[in-house]
């Protein structure tokens, strides 16, 4: 073989199809709720413990970084889910064609910001 083949991969020039994009978020997504996940239950359990936590809790939140960090794991949790009912029909071989790949990736990604959207507006 006369070709140069490369050393390493250079992820940043590669063009990654939207399905790949969608399989990497899963992921991503899912090491992000994982982070959460002890956040979450120190929030939890300060918010059930007394009337001053639960006060404390609701003055943290009134920040805007904190409303926003809150926004990203509502759409890392949306993203998962979403994607991984994709995955689990994917496995019992629905939506295995290329078309259909692409398009249930677009939806994925569509009703997983739309969500997110609709549920953070009405929150904030």
């Amino acid at each position: 073989m006369n070709k140069k083949r490369p050393k390493h991969l250079e992820l940043w020039n590669i063009s990654f199809p939207l399905p790949a994009i969608v399989s990497g978020l899963h992921r991503i997504s899912g090491a992000l709720m994982s982070l959460a996940i002890p956040f979450v239950l120190f929030a939890l359990a300060g918010t059930l413990s007394s009337a001053e936590r639960f006060d404390a809790f609701k003055s943290c939140i009134s920040n805007p970084l904190v409303k926003i960090a809150l926004l990203v794991v509502l759409w890392a949790f949306l993203h998962h889910a979403c994607a991984g009912i994709r995955f689990l029909l994917m496995d019992i071989h629905k939506g295995v064609d290329l078309p259909t790949a692409r398009l249930s990736a677009k939806i994925v990604l569509a009703v997983s910001l739309v969500l997110t959207a609709v549920i953070g507006v009405y929150a904030w």
